[in-house]
Order: structure tokens, then sequence, then C-alpha cells
């Protein structure tokens, strides 16, 4: 039990930082792009910035689901690939239906990738939603100058 506590919580760090880095380049892309972002035409770039950041969120949860997929698949909870993924997919989306779960002695993982995925949703969503307002907020004022 500690050792899947143990790695879980690796896992749990891992994705952290693998989100906390993504969300610092966004951070820079942001500033880069800023000035075109608030010029006019400025709804069409809402609407590019929008799917730019859904491509961005999707991304890092993709890698989250990756890393708990290859790590399962290397520890041995699971005996392919696909079986992998899927599991890491559900368990992720916090789905849990249950069709093909890891072994009795892996089980407290899915729960742990479950948290992940529930945590990484959470956060790139917040995200997401700043980076929309602060864009938004910056050309309403730019109409008003």
């Amino acid at each position: 039990m500690l050792l899947q506590i143990a790695l879980g919580t690796g896992l749990l760090l891992v994705n952290i930082l693998v989100m906390a880095v993504a969300a610092l380049m966004l951070e820079v892309a942001f500033r880069q792009v800023h000035p075109w972002l608030i010029a006019p035409p400025q709804r069409p770039k809402l609407l590019i910035m929008l799917v730019g950041v859904g491509i961005w969120v999707l991304a890092v949860i993709t890698t989250g689901v990756w890393i708990w997929a290859l790590t399962l698949l290397e520890i041995g909870a699971f005996a392919t690939l696909e079986e992998a993924i899927y599991f890491s997919l559900v368990a992720f989306s916090t789905l849990g239906l249950g069709d093909v779960v890891p072994p009795q002695e892996w089980r407290i993982l899915a729960v742990m990738a479950a948290v992940n995925g529930f945590l990484s949703f959470g956060l790139l969503t917040a995200l997401l939603v700043e980076a929309l307002r602060q864009v938004r907020l910056a050309q309403l004022d730019r109409r008003h100058d």
C-alpha cells in the first residue's frame, strides 16, 4: 500500500510540474501576442485564442494521461499499452467505468489517477477562464482609449 501511495504521489507531483511548466509557457506566449490580441478586430482573435488555449489544455491533459499509462504499463498493472491508456483516460476523466481495472495490488493508483484528472481539469479550466478574462478586459479597455 505504501508503495502505491508513494508512486501515486510521485505521479501527481510530476503532473503538477507539467501543468506548472505549461502554464508558464502559456503566459509567455500570451505576453508575446497580447498587443495583437487587443488590437481590432477583436472578436475573431478571441475565438482564435479560445481554440488555441483549448488545444493547449487537451495537450496538457493528454500528457498527464500518457505519464500515468506508461507508468502503469511499466509496473505491470496492465498487459498492453491500449489497456493502460484506456484505463488512464477513464480514471483521469473520473468516468470510472470499471470494465478495465488494475490488479488489486495497484488499485489505490486508480483513485490517485482520478484525483490527478480532477485536479488537472479544475486547474486548467481556471487558467482558461482567467486567460479569456484578461484578454477580454484588455480588449474592452482598448476600446475606451
